[in-house]
Formats: structure tokens, C-alpha cells, sequence
């Protein structure tokens, strides 16, 4: 086995350290050190990691934009934290309307605010679910 820490400085070196995709001098995308995702793709424990880095992420981000997110029940802080998701913290700041009455706790009316929106018609069912959720918390 070789040394695993200066194979790893060694690719690195050679590879390069790309923390967004690109096509490599073959034509594949690829992100990481060398990570064809083309051909190779990634394995379902690194998309968990992937997954939990970016819940952490989004609620560190409703934490810092919108620090009353967390007395919301827990399926609207659940239904905050999707929608965020989906549209990240700048856009989802934008719901100005929908965010001002969950904060007051009209749910009701943060429910309705969100269902007129450009977004729910675009993602469908995952709105109706989560527009549910900010409605019955």
C-alpha cells in the first residue's frame, strides 16, 4: 500500500483541487481531484455526505437570514429548510410576504403567499407538500 498521505498530495499536485465541475482535457465532468462523474459518478455514501454538508448549510444560512425560523413547529422549520433548499437563502428571502406572516404565525396566510408564486408552479407537487406543511405545521 502506498502512502496514502502523499499519494494524495501527489494527485492533488497533478489532478489539481476543483470544487466546481469541469470538463476535463478529455471532455468528461469532472469536479473534485480528478472525479469523472461522467463515467465514475459518486456512490450513495458520498451523497449523503454531500446531503448532510448542505442541510447544515442551509440551516446555518435560515439561522443567520431568519433567526425566529426556529420556533416554528418543526414541520414548517422542516418546510423552511426545503424550501430553502430548492431555492437558496436569496431567493427564498424574496418571499417576503409568505416569511413576514410565518413570523407573525398567520400560517394560513404564509401558505397562501407561497402557493401564489412563480416557484409553486414550476416544482408542483413538492410545493403542494410543502404549502401543506407551512398550512397544518
Amino acid at each position: 500500500m502506498p502512502d496514502v498521505t502523499k499519494l494524495k498530495a501527489d494527485l492533488i499536485r497533478d489532478e489539481d483541487l476543483r470544487l466546481k465541475p469541469y470538463r476535463c482535457t478529455a471532455g468528461k465532468l469532472t469536479i473534485g481531484v480528478g472525479r469523472n462523474l461522467e463515467d465514475v459518478g459518486i456512490v450513495r455514501e458520498e451523497a449523503m455526505l454531500l446531503l448532510d454538508n448542505d442541510i447544515a448549510r442551509i440551516t446555518a444560512d435560515l439561522d443567520r437570514a431568519l433567526p425566529w425560523w426556529r420556533t416554528l413547529s418543526e414541520p414548517r422549520r422542516r418546510a423552511l429548510a426545503n424550501m430553502g433548499f430548492n431555492l437558496g437563502i436569496d431567493r427564498l428571502r424574496g418571499f417576503r410576504k409568505m416569511l413576514a406572516a410565518l413570523e407573525a404565525g398567520d400560517c394560513a396566510r404564509a401558505a397562501l403567499e407561497a402557493e401564489d408564486s412563480l416557484w409553486a408552479r414550476q416544482v408542483g407537487g413538492r410545493a403542494a407538500r410543502i404549502i401543506g406543511a407551512i398550512r397544518n405545521g
